[in-house]
């Protein structure tokens, strides 16, 4: 790894002038954690600096140029090529960066760099619309990437890229000058204050169209998918110097200025659609079918060699077919939508038309049956994980991205396969976005000893000739070319046009401080240095990829670590130590950062493509740390005293908020939690007041169907606040629910000494969680008749704990979603109030897979339903809210802005709903309090 100088101290001083201290990193853990991207390189900032205005951008980079500083932006760092790292100053973005401004019906979108891409498609989705591109990370990345990299995808082609549906863009430039490109006062005074560069770039773009081999070439270069290099087109598909400047910066990779906000022509988003899956006999056959396909009404064409198939062919739910392909087998997916089912069923038959002639070995026909369809594609999405799930620990997984001209397609996947046996890349496989002739290929890849490098090496240069020289195709269609592709610029493009692109750097970036060795670098083994260590941390995680598509939905991400920097931070500590290097300081930051503040809810496992759950290594690391075993097997025994000390617990807090009132109360019980490091927990108004005692007595059976009902500990011990507008207890609201319903309801035996083991797995007790699991489960089974009559949870995160692992297939075990779902919609008529309801999906409620199920109820109970976009876990995570009392308001910080209209929430966890009362200012409550007031028992008819 390169060594770089220390940032001079006058510039340290300036920048903390400028950025709060909070927004500072250079502690060696966040610096690490920064420095990962998706990518296999890795370079360390100096500092790290998480910007929230453009006006802070302005003066960052004023103070970069003043004291010669490189400069590198990072949006969600979910980039391949490594545009996202460096060794010098690094500017991340903050929150604030999320602005969405919907023009003209969707017709347009104004977006800041910080929106997420799907985000963006959320807000057009009333209009039928969305954004052009469409890259395959569009629920993680973020605007300013896409921009940034002309990302493109499945669907986008070359027409609907960021360059081709750019409507306008605000840019800081390197100097810190700003551009508004839709602004006329700002356009007036950048045309005074920047004539000489506005010149120049137009005298550039003269004489590019007077280059007769050079413009041919831009042309034919542009006819192809392609991001390798800057965007040369800009100079001969424009001759205004404004145009030509805001084109430029469309993928520029950070390489030429900051992007502050850009204007999309969105494209229509049809809602009809249907997918087939053809298998063709071999690769020859299947190419010549992309081209007959090209003109036909199709939105997407992906193609899946077979080793791409086989890689796929034992994953759950795949057909059985898969595995008896022949050997050359070669497939084609391919999608059609329209505007309306009759238009959308012509095209279907004008596609099928089109390749009647060709032999096919295997035809799944156009279906739109979302099962048919979803299964379909997840064939295709599922290849890449395939091949990071079974790579060699310590290896890394490199996606390579390429473009053959279309009519020559069949030759390069040919030449491709060559390449990987001549190599001995045998996992190596091939799939990609067949229409515009873009492949991507994915192997694995161990960069420990210099004969791996050696072999990368020998590799890419053979890649580079094929692609580049013999098929004139373009080496980075979509992936930017970053510092991995860098070298080869000027062996793609030729002297004149790689001369014409360093013109562009050194008229924008005339000091050479944004990102440099980016798209341009005069290191020709650039593409070889500061390689990305992968090291062996814990087989829970050894297969993680750092490509950061887990971090949107992880309520720590901006707080302390993401799912991606837990993982990257404990492979550095397992590294050093095996290299005999003190870790006891990062191991101590890493206990607040890493443990303390993960809520452990796996959904980052979601979104992972490989399906890693980083709080099961945090689970396995509180285990490790565990100091109090005895005690916890005496809960555990005792777990009748357990619950009576939380409402003991809970009793006192109320009479202290009675003496001392709830302000007084909150503040002296927020400094005693900082004190004493959590074990205090943290009183707010919106804690509970203690569950009265019950007796829960079983009467005799009579005819009604029975139901048991399992009342959670929390719900044992916690009653409703006593600001809470709803006093009736969850179990009475619940019994009366079932009860209207036509059930009987029953109760385990000895519940108040009956646990999920939750909570002691949680807090790395795995022994005594299992023991308490098994312990309910005999009593279900008890109490259920061997499993004769269905369970009912009340909370989902109990439920979803006797689901998982170790679960008894005789009990039928429902949380309140799918029982009301299953069980009592046909048996209740519902009367839709009129006020708004604000609807938390839980973690477990996502898990369990009921999270449409549960806005579907909500919905037949409300005329408006209110889902706020971006909270994913509340991370009250059990007792996180009260002994890490930060984690949850940073997880709900957006949430009361989002619900101010709603007279009340709706969750399925007792605790969950503790932290989004308080956060969100209004009273959270279970599913059953709204299904009720709305319900009455159906009559029969």
């Amino acid at each position: 790894m390169t060594v770089s100088m220390p940032l001079p101290a006058p510039f340290l001083t300036a920048v903390a002038s400028v950025i709060p201290d909070e927004r500072r990193f250079d502690d060696p853990l966040s610096t690490l954690a920064f420095g990962t991207d998706a990518s296999f390189y890795r370079l360390i900032p100096k500092l790290v600096v998480r910007v929230e205005s453009e006006q802070e951008v302005v003066a960052l980079l004023r103070l970069a140029g003043n004291h010669q500083v490189p400069v590198t932006f990072r949006a969600a760092g979910t980039s391949l090529s490594g545009q996202a790292i460096s060794d010098s100053l690094l500017i991340v973005l903050g929150e604030r960066w999320n602005s969405r401004e919907v023009r003209d019906q969707g017709r347009q979108i104004r977006l800041q760099p910080g929106v997420i891409g799907a985000h963006a498609n959320s807000v057009l989705l009333p209009f039928q619309r969305k954004i052009g591109p469409d890259p395959a990370s569009i629920n993680a990345c973020k605007i300013g990437g896409i921009v940034a990299n002309n990302a493109s995808g499945m669907c986008c082609g070359t027409a609907q890229n960021t360059y081709h549906t750019l409507a306008g863009i605000r840019l800081v430039l390197a100097d810190g000058s700003v551009l508004d490109s839709e602004d006329p006062q700002s356009i007036a005074a950048f045309e005074t204050s920047h004539a000489e560069l506005l010149g120049q770039l137009a005298e550039l773009g003269r004489q590019t169209r007077a280059n007769t081999p050079l413009a041919d070439r831009i042309r034919h270069k542009y006819r192809l998918k392609n991001t390798t290099g800057l965007s040369l087109n800009a100079l001969i598909d424009f001759d205004q110097p404004l145009d030509i400047l805001s084109h430029l910066m469309v993928g520029s990779e950070g390489t030429l200025g900051f992007i502050s906000s850009v204007t999309y022509n969105t494209v229509p988003d049809f809602p009809h659609k249907a997918s087939a899956l053809l298998v063709f006999p071999d690769v020859q056959s299947c190419c010549q079918a992309v081209t007959v396909l090209k003109p036909q009404p199709v939105s997407a064409v992906e193609l899946l060699d077979r080793r791409s198939l086989h890689s796929v062919e034992n994953q759950p739910g795949m057909p059985a077919w898969v595995k008896d392909l022949s050997a050359g087998a070669c497939a084609l997916l391919i999608e059609s939508r329209a505007a309306s089912q009759s238009l959308l069923h012509e095209q279907l038959v004008l596609i099928m038309a089109s390749i009647a002639d060709f032999a096919l070995e295997k035809c799944v026909e156009f279906s739109e049956d979302p099962l048919v369809y979803n299964q379909l594609w997840k064939i295709r999405k599922d290849t890449f994980p395939a091949v990071g799930a079974v790579r060699q620990t310590g290896t890394t997984v490199i996606i390579e991205d390429v473009t053959f001209p279309i009519e020559q397609l069949a030759q390069g996947v040919n030449r491709l396969i060559e390449l990987f046996e001549r190599h001995g890349y045998d996992e190596a496989i091939i799939f990609g976005h067949a229409l515009e002739g873009n492949l991507h290929f994915v192997f694995t890849q161990g960069f420990d000893d210099p004969a791996q490098v050696a072999r990368y090496e020998a590799f890419m240069q053979d890649v580079a000739q094929l692609v580049a020289v013999e098929f004139g195709g373009s080496l980075k269609a979509e992936h930017g070319t970053g510092r991995n592709m860098a070298p080869f610029v000027e062996l793609e493009w030729g002297s004149d046009a790689y001369q014409l692109m360093w013109q562009i750097k050194r008229l924008l970036d005339p000091q050479g401080i944004l990102n440099p060795d980016v798209v341009l670098s005069e290191d020709p083994q650039i593409h070889l240095k500061n390689l990305k260590p992968l090291p062996a941390a814990d087989e829970i995680v050894d297969k993680c990829i750092e490509c950061g598509f887990c971090e949107p939905v992880c309520p720590s991400q901006g707080l302390t670590l993401s799912p991606r920097q837990r993982i990257v931070i404990w492979r550095d500590i397992q590294a050093k130590k095996r290299a005999g290097t003190d870790t006891s300081a990062l191991e101590r930051d890493y206990r607040y950062q890493g443990i303390d503040t993960c809520a452990a809810t796996g959904l980052c496992a979601q979104r992972c493509p490989v399906g890693i759950n980083t709080g099961d290594l945090v689970r396995k690391l509180r285990a490790q740390q565990a100091k109090s075993p005895r005690a916890a097997t005496w809960m555990a025994d005792h777990f009748h005293t357990t619950v009576s000390a939380a409402r003991a617990m809970l009793y006192l807090a109320s009479g202290a908020r009675a003496t001392l009132g709830a302000p007084l109360l909150a503040r002296t019980s927020a400094a005693l939690t900082r004190a004493s490091r959590g074990r205090v927990p943290q009183w707010t108004a919106a804690m509970p007041e203690p569950a009265r005692r019950m007796r829960l007595p079983n009467p005799p059976s009579d005819s009604r169907p029975r139901v048991v009902y399992l009342e959670a500990c929390v719900s044992r011990a916690m009653g409703p606040a006593a600001s809470d507008g709803e006093q009736t207890s969850l179990i009475d609201k619940t019994r009366m629910l079932l009860e209207k319903a036509g059930y009987q309801v029953v109760f385990p035996a000895g519940l108040d000494n009956l646990c999920c083991g939750q909570p002691f797995a949680s807090k790395g007790y795995p022994d005594q969680a299992e023991r308490k699991k098994q312990e309910l489960i005999a009593a279900l089974l008890e109490a259920s008749r061997g499993g004769v009559d269905p369970v009912y949870c009340d909370t989902s995160p109990c439920t979803l704990s006797l689901l998982q692992e170790g679960a008894d297939p005789r009990l039928d075990v429902y949380d309140p979603v799918r029982f009301i779902r299953e069980h009592l919609l046909q048996k209740l008529d519902f009367t839709p109030q009129q006020a708004p309801i604000a609807v938390h999906v839980t973690c477990s409620t996502q898990h369990l897979g009921e999270a449409e199920g549960l806005i579907d109820i909500v919905r037949r109970c409300t005329t408006e339903v209110v889902i706020p976009e971006g909270i994913h876990c509340c991370a009250f995570a059990g007792d996180k809210g009260f002994t890490t009392p930060e984690l949850n308001a940073h997880a709900l910080r957006n949430l009361k802005d989002a619900v101010q209209y709603c007279g009340e929430g709706i969750s399925t966890s007792r605790t969950c709903e503790i932290g989004l009362s308080q956060h969100g200012g209004i009273d959270y409550h279970g599913l059953v309090y709204l299904v009720d007031r709305v319900t009455r028992p159906r009559m029969s008819r």
